[in-house]
């Protein structure tokens, strides 16, 4: 058989084996300074589209600021170009780079280190709140070319030492074209950073990277630090001696609620109703001209409670018990109640509770809280405290959702909506300006029909004769809300509009704290439009409070000039500081 079949196989024709399609290998040198290419150009549009917006600009002045980034992004690049590291490392630049685009364009928001802590500390909630469709555009016109580009084909890394000196020399040429872009078109640089000091904030990715090397500089040596003590000598006063009843104290701790928008301050809508209607029954004090002590909630919320002003470093990451440590260090109960992303380390030393959690009917859905439900049972939650430091006296401080942005129109109950058609996107440029004041102006009318719930709440407390009680409400950072194309906040503190900083602050005091304390209504009235901040917040406390301690700052205490010596018996003046 083989014999017979020999023959007619020999006449078959030959083929040679198809050959196999193997995709070209990139070098990592090509792969580096094209990518770097990519995230200089459409990477930054935003920045591109700034510089042009901002007025006349030289022609060198792009050229060189291009080519600081094309070689800065290169050196970065050759740094990291090493074999399992490269494409998943360059793949984590893009993406960031197309978030950092969608936000910069939509909301007018820059990166730094204090912006980076914030997004660090976002909870899902705000995350879904972020979500749009024209994020998902913005991922799939900046991200996904470079993203296919960089894996559809393989790099030639070779073996680690074999790059040593590739990457060295790729680093030195990006570094020798970033300096001397700059050098070249220094005049024209300069000119236009000073005229508009955003820009630095915007350059993708090495912003970012530099943000995050300044984070974490900042809060890894921060964290080994010993937790430094503040007002261990911190006592109650006299006016606790024989005292008919304790004092009760309630901090709200606003949200994103800018002064401008509050009818107390002058805005012409009607978006504070209930609190004028308590400030004509004469005990409720508007404090006009309060400026935060930064424009996010990262930095302001450690900020109002801490014994170190802003000029001081209060708005850094200065590891210092704050006013709810001394308060409690004094014997009085103290009770943190939020329905916000956490207390940014300010309770972790005190009881504190969420209640984001609840289910309570009317109040909750979709895993978020309207603020009025931190008066949900709040008689049963101050019972539960210590009953030795209750009968002493009780600081409750309650964290608002507030006006947290962008999705506004999630912070009202349906039949809160005073003011119509509303905005209902997180892509807050799409909406009109009308109806983005309309969603935002009913978050203000909300906080203020819940500060009227919780002033009942305090005026029965005192009517009964169980305490002696006040109210301090102060919001923890402003809002933009499209002016100059900016929306939300974070800004850095420098550039940061009036509107992310100037905010709202009020106090009311009943007449029986105001007897104990000596602190006279009528003159904080006359005094509310002096210059106030954040700073101000721990030494007026502690000086409302009658806590004695060498940490408390007389001319800190914005109270202290209308505090006379109380006509009871027994009772002292407020600490001299």
């Amino acid at each position: 058989m083989q014999a017979i079949l020999s023959p007619a196989l020999s006449a078959l024709p030959t083929q040679a084996p198809a050959p196999i399609n193997t995709p070209a290998v990139r070098s990592p040198g090509q792969t580096v300074w094209l990518l770097a290419l990519w995230l200089a150009g459409p990477g930054n549009l935003p920045l591109w589209q700034r510089m042009l917006s901002g007025g006349e600009v030289r022609w060198t002045a792009f050229m060189g600021l291009g080519l600081m980034i094309l070689g800065g992004t290169a050196a970065l690049l050759s740094l990291l170009a090493w074999p399992r590291l490269l494409r998943p490392v360059a793949s984590l630049l893009v993406v960031m780079a197309a978030l950092n685009s969608h936000y910069m364009w939509q909301y007018g928001v820059v990166i730094d280190a204090t912006m980076l802590a914030n997004a660090l500390h976002t909870d899902v909630r705000e995350v879904r709140d972020l979500l749009s469709w024209s994020l998902a555009g913005s991922l799939l016109l900046v991200a996904a070319p470079p993203l296919w580009w960089l894996w559809h084909r393989p790099v030639a890394m070779g073996h680690a030492a074999s790059r040593l000196l590739p990457n060295g020399l790729g680093a030195v040429a990006g570094l020798v074209l970033a300096v001397g872009a700059a050098l070249l078109s220094y005049q024209d640089l300069a000119s236009l950073m000073r005229n508009q000091k955003a820009l630095r904030f915007m350059i993708n990715p090495l912003n970012t990277v530099y943000a995050a090397g300044k984070l974490a500089a900042q809060q890894l040596p921060a964290q080994a630090r010993t937790l430094t003590p503040v007002g261990e000598d911190a006592v109650l006063g006299a006016s606790y001696a024989n005292q008919a009843r304790p004092p009760l104290l309630l901090l709200v701790l606003g949200e994103t609620a800018r002064a401008d928008h509050f009818a107390l301050d002058g805005y012409a809508r009607d978006t504070t109703p209930t609190l004028a209607r308590w400030q004509q029954q004469g005990d409720l004090v508007n404090f006009s001209q309060v400026r935060s002590c930064g424009t996010n909630t990262q930095v302001s919320v450690p900020c109002v409670f801490s014994p170190l002003t802003r000029a001081q470093g209060g708005d850094e990451t200065a590891r210092h018990e704050n006013l709810l440590d001394v308060l409690q260090r004094a014997g009085l109960a103290v009770l943190w109640l939020d329905n916000q992303a956490g207390c940014k380390g300010v309770c972790d030393r005190i009881p504190h509770a969420s209640t984001r959690e609840l289910a309570v009917p009317g109040l909750c859905s979709d895993g978020e809280c309207f603020d009025a439900v931190m008066l949900n049972d709040l008689d049963a939650r101050i019972a539960a405290l210590d009953p030795q430091r209750r009968e002493r006296g009780v600081v409750l401080v309650m964290h608002q959702m507030g006006s947290h942005g962008p999705a506004y129109f999630k912070r009202t109950p349906p039949g809160h909506k005073r003011f119509v058609p509303e905005c209902t996107s997180a892509t807050l440029s799409d909406c009109t300006p009308e109806s983005l004041a309309n969603a935002y102006d009913n978050t203000i009318a909300y906080t203020d029909h819940f500060l009227g719930q919780t002033l009942d709440w305090l005026q029965r407390q005192a009517q009964q004769g169980r305490h002696d009680t006040g109210l301090v409400y102060v919001s923890d950072h402003g809002e933009s809300l499209g002016e100059n194309g900016l929306y939300l906040h974070g800004l850095p503190y420098a550039l940061a509009p009036e509107q992310q900083t100037h905010v709202p602050m009020v106090a009311w005091l009943s007449p029986g704290l105001q007897r104990r304390s000596g602190v006279s209504v009528g003159c904080l009235r006359q005094r509310s439009g002096e210059a106030l901040s954040h700073d101000n917040v721990f030494h007026s406390v502690l000086g409302l409070m009658d806590v004695r301690t060498s940490a408390y700052q007389r001319p800190l205490d914005a109270l202290a000039p209308c505090a006379k010596p109380p006509v009871q018996a027994g009772v002292s003046p407020r600490p001299a500081g």
